[in-house]
């Protein structure tokens, strides 16, 4: 597990990750509130060049960021109610889309993610730091 020690470091680890990213890959976050997932796409979609500014999609349910050497859909999944409420707001065609996608709160429709996704876990640690750890084989993810 990683340790991240403060926002910047969340962000950073972001931008590290955006570096080795390609068209079609997508990072499927998962994590209590306040556990950095945010943060972390603020970095990725920085990392890939945008200059843009990420907010959690949570009552908008996907932001779209351009700018970068890749277009970035950021998705989250908190108050989305069912499975068919993503795949109804156009799920299908940002897949198609040649972009990365950032999906926050993924394990709620675990079912949709693609079996290529790369799961990272976010943890709030007993000290207040938080943890992120990419997840093999993970729990969440169901085989589609």
């Amino acid at each position: 597990m990683k340790i991240l020690y403060s926002v910047d470091e969340t962000c950073d680890w972001g931008r590290t990750l955006a570096a080795t990213l390609k068209a079609g890959d997508i990072i499927a976050l998962v994590g209590n509130l306040g556990a950095g997932k945010t943060h972390a796409a603020k970095g990725l979609v920085a990392g890939i060049g945008s200059i843009a500014g990420v907010s959690s999609p949570t009552f908008t349910l996907v932001h779209e960021y351009g700018g970068g050497r890749l277009p970035v859909f950021h998705f989250d999944f908190y108050r989305m109610e069912s499975p068919e409420e993503v795949l109804g707001i156009g799920w299908d065609d940002y897949l198609d889309a040649s972009g990365v996608m950032i999906v926050e709160w993924a394990d709620k429709f675990a079912e949709i993610i693609p079996a290529n996704a790369r799961w990272f876990q976010f943890t709030i640690l007993d000290d207040g730091t938080r943890g992120v750890e990419e997840i093999q084989n993970s729990k969440f993810k169901i085989q589609n």
